[in-house]
């Protein structure tokens, strides 16, 4: 071989071996082909933000539903007892109309008795949440709290759209109305 074969030959090698060494930078520099590192990155960031998203949005879900349940379980206890307390409300009242008969009686000691028991029933249960809803003559007439039963003509002019009689008493447990007063309206 004589020389100018030999330089040749060794330029032919040149870019076989520039090629090993273009592979070879890419592997040992990533800022060679930035664009393929940062369709990478770019999609393994895409990635950790769905899943920073969807774990936001369990969580969001999750803080919604503990509201949700404790709003619930309030509320249950609230009113709990409440078909009980409705059923007892009738009772209360035969207590208001035994007290109003036997206070016209001259036995002072069984007046005196059967207020005492009424008495404790009416703390028994205002300690479990239930109020009256005060009512009384000449107040205006709600239709959202009372319960019109009739209306007659009023005996005054400043009576007209206002109740005349309270028939029967109302009652609340906690907030909520559960017996409406029944009144009389004047019209």
């Amino acid at each position: 071989m004589n020389k100018k074969d030999k330089s040749e030959e060794i330029n032919e090698m040149i870019p076989e071996e520039q090629e090993i060494q273009d592979e070879q930078d890419l592997v040992s520099d990533p800022n060679k082909h930035p664009e393929e590192i940062k369709s990478i990155e770019e999609q393994l960031q895409e990635d950790l933000n769905k899943e920073k998203d969807k774990f936001l949005r369990l969580f969001a879900e999750f803080e919604n539903y503990k509201k949700r349940t404790t709003k619930e379980r309030m509320d249950l206890f609230k009113t709990a007892g409440q078909e009980v307390i409705v059923a007892l409300l009738p009772i209360m009242d035969d207590f208001d109309r035994a007290l109003k008969e036997i206070s016209k009686s001259t036995d002072k000691e069984s007046f005196k008795g059967v207020d005492l028991i009424s008495n404790k029933f009416k703390e028994t249960l205002k300690s479990k949440g239930l109020k009256e809803i005060i009512t009384k003559e000449g107040d205006a007439f709600d239709a959202e709290v009372h319960d019109a039963i009739t209306q007659i003509p009023a005996p005054h002019k400043k009576l007209k759209g206002k109740i005349i009689d309270v028939v029967e008493k109302g009652f609340k447990l906690g907030d909520k109305i559960i017996r409406h007063p029944k009144v009389v309206v004047g019209n």
